[in-house]
């Protein structure tokens, strides 16, 4: 076991040019340093990789323009990277005319986290997750499950798409890579552990969990069954400030009724205007935007300020959070 550790530790140190800090358990951990004056800005996109098509060029201009006026120090996004079936390898030009070459403005040139999305998933997904793609573009960062710190924050991605019992019961026509999943009881059952874990750990101010899919919404799809049950009550546990998802292709806020988490949606970045939402599941709701665009982030050790954008630079909801510093006593 210990090989296998220092096996994984070197094979990161070599890819990666940011810093890792530990491993714990399965859960890699990074660490993206703040700015001088102790902030952290950051941007969320998800639903995003259509070779510009869609607005998707229209919506990377406002989050160049938005990220340079906030002076951003990373972008954050939320899955489904890659339509309409993730990557066919490393070698596939989408991953260049998906991203490389649409996110180019000044602003946009850091860090990238990216978690996976069901889109990716139909595709090949040990090429989406594989370090060469950093040799083609350096922002580019996506695994399945990880820990990011800022010393102000943690962030914990979290793989959401094999909790969803309709891509292993009713794939339709549709073919998911499940390697590195399988089987699937134990894959779950291990990363929820790891979370535990690592949320247990965790001595920042603000707790921060990313995954694609939604645990609240009104949007298209609908709450995720799966993540309720099985996700949410370890975010409840652990005090999480806030759930970032995508998968609905829009912008949206709920607050939860029951605990402080704020459930919000970034996956307007590209195809958007479904055009339906659910009328009858709207406790806690605050914002909905059926439409494409992106959200910021804005945190100090006890605030924290959410703006969503359209692709007009138009904001259209904001979100100020106040917080007391976290005590380990």
């Amino acid at each position: 076991m210990a090989g296998l550790w220092n096996h994984s530790l070197q094979w990161v140190l070599a890819c990666f040019s940011f810093c890792i800090i530990s491993i714990s358990a399965e859960l890699q951990q990074f660490e993206h340093p703040i700015k001088a004056n102790g902030s952290l800005s950051l941007l969320v996109i998800g639903d995003w990789g259509r070779r510009g098509h869609y607005n998707q060029s229209l919506v990377a201009d406002q989050m160049g323009k938005i990220g340079e006026k906030l002076n951003i120090d990373m972008v954050v996004s939320t899955g489904d990277n890659f339509y309409e079936n993730g990557l066919t390898s490393i070698h596939d030009p989408s991953f260049k005319k998906s991203f490389a070459k649409i996110y180019t403005a000044k602003s946009l040139q850091k860090q990238w986290y990216s978690v996976l999305g069901n889109h990716d998933y139909r595709g090949n997904v040990e090429a989406q997750l594989n370090p060469i793609l950093r040799k083609i573009d350096r922002r580019w960062l996506c695994l399945r499950s990880f820990v990011l710190s800022s010393g102000i924050v943690d962030f914990f991605f979290v793989d959401t798409t094999p909790f969803v019992d309709n891509y292993f019961l009713r794939p339709g026509h549709h073919t998911y890579d499940w390697r590195g999943v399988l089987p699937r009881k134990e894959y779950l059952a291990k990363l929820l552990k790891d979370l535990d874990l690592a949320l247990t750990a965790s001595t920042a101010n603000w707790k921060i969990v990313i995954g694609h899919h939604p645990i609240r919404t009104i949007g298209h799809h609908g709450d995720t069954a799966e993540l309720i049950v099985r996700l949410l009550p370890i975010l409840e546990v652990h005090d999480v400030d806030m759930y970032i998802n995508g998968h609905d292709h829009c912008l949206e806020h709920i607050s939860s009724t029951r605990r402080h988490i704020q459930f919000l949606t970034s996956g307007g970045g590209s195809k958007a205007w479904k055009g339906d939402i659910d009328q009858l599941n709207q406790d806690g709701f605050k914002f909905y935007y059926d439409g494409q665009g992106f959200m910021s982030a804005e945190l100090t050790q006890t605030e924290a300020r959410i703006v969503f954008y359209d692709i007009f630079g138009k904001v259209l909801h904001n979100l100020d959070l106040s917080k007391e510093l976290y005590s380990t006593m």
